[in-house]
């Protein structure tokens, strides 16, 4: 799809939404995932975001955009901190299916969110607005969300299980998450909106802190604290493991302020069992971009390179039982 049939496609919806004086400049694809194709829509009256379905493979199965669209606007209703979505495209003939959305300001790029010296204020508020946003996501009542699929533990652990058996090399430290997993569930009386990929990379980060929070592409109704716990995977943390929650806050603060937010208690060990889980999650998932470019589906460098931090969240898996099995609260780990 060229800049020219997009712009083209565009504009009657670009002047539907913000009026028939904005006037489309440009438009430039800026990535090609698998599952999205983002587009920087430059206007008269401000900068926007498309983001297409792209159609091709991907690990799990995402939402889609139509519903990902729905998803983000619900929660910025919610007082979340998201881009507003302008108009959500169903089966359009030349663009398919996508949204188009207000560009955000703000860092993505985590070593530089956790490094960057005009971010440090910002990094000393991240773990409470990181709290606080999620407390408003996981606010949004079930009736407004029956669009969404459930994906309670069980239901993800099944499907975790099927994609790492079939890459023919079960591996002894999965087994045993897998067992110690199903074993241990927590109860979840009260399903909520989860965001599903809640981390560093997924932020816009600006000196006042987070400004956006992005890629809704696997929410889902589950357990609220799956995404607390996917923040404190230690594969979030980057240069700063000492960091447990995304390698700038602390478990503790990040608990604490959620809580307040939320008026919801959260036992510590109901998060690291999250954290266990995506732990072995993105394991799976190292395991995966390693035998698409093994099998010659994708070849990539990058893709192979990610391949060999499995045996990383082994090592991290192996803490965590630790941890779990001796009560330990130790932040570092």
């Amino acid at each position: 799809m060229t800049p020219e049939t997009v712009q083209e496609a565009l504009q009657p919806l670009v002047a539907e939404a913000l009026g028939n004086h904005c006037q489309i400049r440009q438009c430039r694809r800026l990535t090609a995932g698998a599952s999205a194709a983002t587009w920087l829509v430059e206007t008269t009256d401000q900068p926007l975001i498309l983001r297409l379905e792209a159609g091709g493979e991907q690990f799990g199965t995402g939402v889609g955009k139509t519903v990902e669209a729905k998803t983000q606007q619900a929660a910025g209703e919610a007082g979340a901190p998201v881009a507003k979505v302008f108009h959500i495209l169903e089966n359009h003939p030349q663009l398919g299916n996508g949204y188009l959305m207000q560009a955000l300001t703000g860092e993505s790029l985590a070593p530089k969110i956790l490094k960057a010296a005009e971010l440090e204020a910002a990094r000393a508020n991240l773990t409470r607005q990181c709290a606080e946003a999620l407390a408003k996501i996981h606010s949004i009542p079930r009736s407004e969300l029956a669009f969404l699929p459930l994906q309670d533990a069980a239901e993800q652990l099944d499907s975790l299980q099927q994609i790492h058996q079939s890459f023919g090399e079960t591996l002894p430290v999965f087994t045993l998450a897998f067992r110690w997993l199903r074993d241990n569930i927590p109860k979840c009386p009260q399903p909520a909106l989860v965001h599903g990929d809640f981390r560093l990379g997924n932020f816009l980060v600006t000196e006042q802190g987070l400004n956006g929070i992005l890629d809704w592409e696997l929410t889902h109704l589950g357990d609220p604290v799956e995404d607390l716990g996917w923040l404190c995977v230690r594969a979030w943390r980057f240069n700063r493991p000492d960091k447990a929650v995304g390698g700038f806050g602390e478990r503790n603060e990040l608990i604490e302020t959620y809580q307040k937010a939320s008026g919801t208690t959260v036992d510590p060990s109901h998060l690291r069992y999250w954290e266990l889980f995506g732990t072995l999650k993105w394991g799976v998932i190292c395991q995966y971009q390693a035998f698409t470019h093994l099998n010659g589906q994708v070849r990539s460098v990058e893709r192979a390179a990610i391949g060999r931090r499995v045996a990383e969240t082994e090592y991290d898996m192996m803490q965590l039982l630790h941890a779990i099995a001796h009560n330990s609260t130790a932040e570092s780990l």
